[in-house]
């Protein structure tokens, strides 16, 4: 059976213009994505993602604006759902209490199901250690975006 998953992800951007990536492995598979993930049922597109901030990095964050939503067919890597992403620019409520790493799937510890967190320079941003095609997409329009305005 075909279905939609609709995913919220939050461009949360700091003063050095670096923005906050997710390094993920799940089950043997090993993702880099923004801090975000899967609306609930029932659940609207800001609610969903500031729950998804508390869960992943414990953080409060307040919605600036909308940045993209998923434009072309996206099929998921997991399941048979069509992928629709919606992403919107995102501040922080109070300073971020985590334990940012500075190289790629620098995980601490073991388990199923790992997750860390980088602030990469936009400049510096690859489309290649960005996983999912919608994410690949956002990187061009953060890179376009940030170079066009001077940064």
């Amino acid at each position: 059976m075909s279905y939609f998953n609709v995913r919220v992800y939050g461009l949360l951007i700091n003063q050095n213009k670096e923005v906050l990536v997710s390094d993920e492995q799940e089950y043997g598979f090993r993702f880099s994505k923004f801090p975000g993930g899967g609306l609930e049922f029932g659940e609207g597109l800001i609610d969903g993602l500031k729950r998804e901030f508390i869960e992943e990095c414990n953080a409060d964050i307040e919605i600036l604006s909308h940045f993209y939503t998923t434009d072309f067919f996206e099929k998921s890597s997991f399941n048979d759902s069509q992928v629709i992403s919606v992403y919107y620019l995102v501040k922080e409520k109070a300073p971020l209490q985590l334990a940012f790493k500075t190289k790629i799937y620098d995980f601490d510890g073991d388990g199923e199901i790992l997750q860390e967190f980088r602030w990469v320079k936009i400049e510096d941003l690859s489309v290649d250690e960005i996983t999912f095609r919608t994410d690949k997409t956002v990187v061009e329009l953060l890179k376009n975006q940030f170079s066009e305005n001077g940064a």
